[in-house]
């Protein structure tokens, strides 16, 4: 899905990469969102984002669909977009798991845009890169438990936040 977000009078171009996200089922969609903290107010999905209504809100949407760590189920990323909430970033994400029993658990959460990458944690668990504006971005990596901050990388490449 391509979003495109301003922030403010500064007008800032995010794209992320276009992606089809295949349709959950809509019990697992909604065990999808639940998990990722969302609660549904009429038609719409919200979390902690109390944006008052500016032309940036995007509500929580699931943005793709796929078996990221390799286990035979899905996960889910669920993207919420707002300059007013998100800053210059502009987008939240919460990635959630369906778990063998069918649940769904929340598995990482950031102000960011996801990107997930070869190299592979615990368990199968892609290395995940939270990017934004800038040029040097968190990798987190799975430890068995959670993702957690492993290193920052721009283009592959190791770098220092000044």
């Amino acid at each position: 899905m391509i979003h495109l977000l301003l922030a403010g009078s500064l007008a800032g171009l995010l794209v992320t990469e276009a992606r089809a996200a295949p349709a959950l089922s809509p019990p697992d969609e909604a065990a999808a969102f639940a998990a990722a903290g969302y609660v549904k107010k009429g038609a719409q999905w919200r979390g902690d984002c109390e944006d008052p209504g500016s032309a940036s809100y995007v509500p929580p949407t699931i943005e793709t669909v796929q078996d990221v760590n390799g286990d035979g189920r899905p996960e889910a990323v669920i993207v919420e977009g707002s300059a007013f909430c998100y800053g210059m970033t502009g987008q939240a994400f919460v990635l959630v798991s369906q778990q063998a029993d069918g649940s769904w658990k929340q598995v990482a959460r950031a102000v960011g845009v996801p990107r997930f990458l070869s190299v592979r944690g615990t368990d199968g668990w892609p290395d995940l890169e939270v990017g934004g504006p800038g040029f040097c971005f968190p990798v987190q990596r799975w430890n068995g438990r959670q993702y957690a901050q492993n290193r920052l990388e721009y283009q592959g490449k190791p770098c220092r936040r000044k």
